[in-house]
């Protein structure tokens, strides 16, 4: 028997090793388990991004779900991560379920657990879905042409709703007759489809089906976007849009072809939401972003709060306060005027539409935001290392036995979630383990992005050694 166990954003596996059919289906039952045992509304929405075996996958889940007497909603077709947490909230439907391991490699699939209210499901939901996991459970496998012709099962445009969506929130046309040239690199991912629809005119890469992604994991950030960054250097190109594989991550890249990070994008969404649009309420962002946010919500009087690492630990805080934007180090960010989820193309219109109704650059409008914060770079190394090395360097995080790191002396800690040691003005590395991937991550702050690196080399020499 496979022990089954949620990370930080669902529950991710090899596909045909740990992720098969009979796992899944093992999950779907739990999931509907606890749907019957929290409420009376017994109904889910179900949907699938790009990876192999998608449909495959949803077919037992949902095979099982109306097994359990639960009713369906899904689409035919991909669909983002965004569109199920949406569909979700318009449907009231108790559950969204997305088959999809987001950034992960190729070989994994998975299966994320959403809430009625349009964002990941608290850890409390997802302990007690976990907690109902049989050792194993049959049941037969129906296909979706069937599926779709029994009385549970509802098909709906998932797609459509989302852009329906959009454009109820969004000025598209201000964006496509601004006169700037947009780009949109889709990863093979699950955002290829309404970013085509939406914004005709934009430059496409990666936009079609290839569950391979070409080998790469579909997680956009530089090192991955290459290709992407070397086309907007070369072009006309302004802004520069990436979404990951099942399009709740961005990516951005500037007119130049560098790669503006999430830290960067928070600070950006905040500033438009409050100066442009008039939106108020708190900011909750995770333990590894930049400690710059708070000096940008300190300006204009409004909370910052510091979470754990793990969206679900940020929409908690959401939809439990008045919350203006959640956002994380990863590239998953929400904000209160669409749904307490991460969306990567929601956030880069938002971006797209700050620069087209003030008809700036992305650098311009990161400038003003240094008038008041003062400029810093970020980045993070991921180190591959032996599980035993791994769990040896944590334990001397968690004892304090790091002093210094080469160099830089340390001069104070903070745990809420990994280990951060502070190495003064303004600078600070933090090392933690991934919860959804066999690696160990080490993040940087400082002044410059020399000094970011000079900082990651000289911890990485020092954990390694």
């Amino acid at each position: 028997m496979t022990k089954i166990k949620f990370g930080t954003d669902g529950w991710r596996a090899i596909i045909a090793k740990e992720y098969t059919t009979e796992n899944v289906a093992r999950v779907a039952y739990a999931t509907a388990k606890w749907i019957k045992e929290k409420t009376d509304n017994h109904s889910a929405v179900v949907g699938y991004d790009c990876r192999f075996g998608g449909e495959l996958f949803t077919e037992t889940t949902i095979s099982v779900l109306i097994s359990q007497g639960i009713k369906v909603y899904t689409s035919e077709g991909f669909v983002s991560t965004p569109m199920v947490s949406l569909s979700t909230l318009k449907h009231q439907a108790y559950a969204g379920i997305v088959i999809t391991a987001s950034h992960n490699p190729p070989s994994y699939n998975g299966y994320k657990i959403k809430a009625h209210y349009g964002g990941p499901a608290i850890q409390d939901e997802i302990d007690a879905v976990e907690a109902n996991i049989p050792k194993e459970y049959a049941c037969d496998i129906i296909p979706f042409e069937e599926l779709k012709s029994s009385p549970l099962v509802e098909l709906i445009d998932m797609e459509q709703e989302y852009i329906d969506h959009v454009h109820s929130n969004f000025d598209i046309d201000a964006i496509r007759n601004s006169g700037i040239k947009f780009g949109y690199d889709a990863m093979y991912g699950a955002g290829q489809n309404v970013v085509r629809r939406l914004l005709p005119e934009a430059y496409l890469m990666h936009a079609t089906y290839n569950p391979s992604f070409m080998g790469q994991a579909p997680e956009p950030i530089a090192r991955n976007l290459k290709p992407f960054a070397e086309h907007i250097a070369n072009s006309d190109i302004s802004c520069g849009l990436a979404t990951d594989g099942d399009a709740d991550r961005i990516g951005l890249f500037d007119e130049n072809g560098d790669f503006v990070d999430s830290h960067h994008i928070i600070l950006l969404l905040i500033r438009y939401l409050v100066e442009f649009k008039g939106v108020k309420g708190n900011v909750y962002t995770s333990f590894s972003c930049t400690s710059k946010i708070k000096n940008l919500c300190n300006h204009y009087g409004i909370e910052h709060h510091v979470t754990k690492i793990g969206f679900k630990y940020i929409c908690k805080e959401m939809i439990e306060n008045q919350s203006l934007l959640g956002g994380e180090e990863s590239g998953g960010i929400a904000v209160s005027t669409h749904i307490p989820e991460r969306d990567g193309i929601w956030m880069g219109l938002i971006l797209w539409e700050y620069m087209a109704k003030t008809n700036k650059t992305l650098n311009q409008l990161i400038e003003e935001v240094y008038e008041i914060t003062g400029s810093f770079a970020m980045d993070r190394y991921d180190l591959h290392v032996p599980e035993e090395q791994k769990w040896a360097i944590i334990e001397k995080c968690k004892n304090q036995d790091y002093e210094s790191f080469d160099t830089y002396t340390v001069s104070g800690n903070e745990t809420i979630d990994g280990y951060k040691f502070l190495l003064g003005n303004d600078d600070w590395v933090m090392i933690r383990p991934s919860g959804t991937e066999p690696l160990l991550r080490v993040y940087a702050q400082a002044a410059s992005t020399e000094e970011v690196i000079k900082i990651l080399d000289a911890t990485k020499a020092t954990i390694l050694a």
